[in-house]
């Protein structure tokens, strides 16, 4: 269910609310321009004052939000909205796409598979400025490599184009995380898609529930983070210029194909689902069958039995040498002839085989 973490009925706007057992913040920052770059490690924000008078554009990643005090004199720094910095610390919030004076403030979610199949997602908040992109993280660790490396490549576009575009770098590159889960739980699907049919057990289930679940968490992400992200291309007061709007389309031409992707699969959940409910319900009509088949050829055999069977003295029968035997007969010849019936009736066999060979 849902859960976020919110301040007190009554308490003032921007109150923020840190998590119990949330990591101490790792502060790196990343400042370049065309022909440098320099990477730093800071641990608070009088240091952070310090790397921010060079006129580069800056990448301010913050991993962890476990010390509220650096985080207000970060917000201090930079002079963050309080209703901001409330959207970025109370997690978690919904993506979504916000103008605060000259900043922008893009709240998305990460997500990965950790280690087996469970899908972790993380909020990451970016703070788009003038000169600067802060990125605020719940815990160490991202997917945000591939756009730290292309800045460290000298040739790479990011060297020559602004805070902007490295926002945007940062959004795509969230973005494109959503293909390699999804590719993921598509294997893992398929699997399950051939044991549904030859060995349906209580574990297939719920495993298919589990998948449920997940879908439905990264669709409920997905579909705000696209909406936001239209925004950021259509809105004509949009933060982005033209040229960076232009590679946001991609984005959302993403957002909108992990959308189908996610409802793709979850439909083929729902019909895993109505299959295995499907194969149970064969198998126990096969039990069933097989049950009803016993007992109508023990119907006449019990009846016969049962008439002999009876204390009567005057039974002309049970005087005749062979009747004994030939009781033992009839009861194998009724009990073949049901047998027979039953096959031709194909309650026994496979009567499906032998149609398709009769066609």
């Amino acid at each position: 269910m849902f859960r976020k973490q919110n301040p007190a009925a009554g308490s003032r706007p921007g109150t923020l609310v840190i998590a119990d057992g949330a990591p101490r913040p790792v502060i790196h920052v990343m400042s370049y321009s065309h022909d440098d770059v320099q990477e730093v490690d800071v641990t608070s924000s009088a240091s952070l004052r310090e790397v921010l008078d060079s006129p580069q554009t800056h990448w301010i990643d913050i991993q962890g939000l476990g010390d509220e005090t650096l985080i207000r004199e970060i917000a201090e720094l930079f002079a963050v909205h309080p209703l901001a910095m409330e959207d970025i610390v109370n997690i978690p919030h919904r993506p979504d796409a916000q103008v605060f004076g000259s900043q922008l403030l893009i709240v998305t979610r990460m997500v990965r598979v950790d280690d087996g199949q469970h899908v972790d997602m993380e909020q990451l908040s970016i703070l788009v400025g003038p000169n600067y992109v802060i990125t605020f993280q719940e815990r160490p660790g991202d997917i945000l490599d591939p756009v730290r490396n292309r800045i460290r490549f000298e040739q790479s576009s990011h060297r020559k184009l602004g805070a902007h575009y490295l926002a945007y770098s940062i959004l795509d590159t969230v973005v494109d995380g959503y293909y390699p889960v999804l590719e993921s739980i598509g294997d893992y699907l398929e699997s399950l898609e051939d044991l549904v049919v030859a060995n349906p057990n209580p574990q297939i289930m719920q495993e298919l529930n589990w998948l449920k679940k997940q879908l439905v968490n990264m669709r409920r992400v997905m579909w705000p983070q696209r909406e936001a992200v239209y925004r950021l291309v259509h809105d004509s007061s949009a933060y982005f210029d033209e040229s960076v709007r232009l590679y946001l389309r991609d984005t959302y031409d993403h957002c909108l194909q992990t959308s189908e992707v996610i409802d793709m699969y979850r439909e083929m959940v729902t019909s895993l689902l109505n299959t295995y409910l499907s194969s149970i319900a064969n198998r126990t009509n096969e039990v069933m069958k097989v049950l009803t088949i016993m007992a109508s050829i023990f119907i006449p055999l019990t009846f016969m039995v049962g008439v002999y069977g009876m204390n009567f003295e005057a039974m002309p029968e049970l005087k005749v040498p062979w009747a004994y035997p030939l009781l033992w007969v009839v009861m194998v010849v009724t009990a073949a002839a049901m047998l027979m019936y039953f096959r031709r009736l194909g309650w026994i066999g496979d009567s499906t085989d032998r149609n398709l060979s009769e066609r």
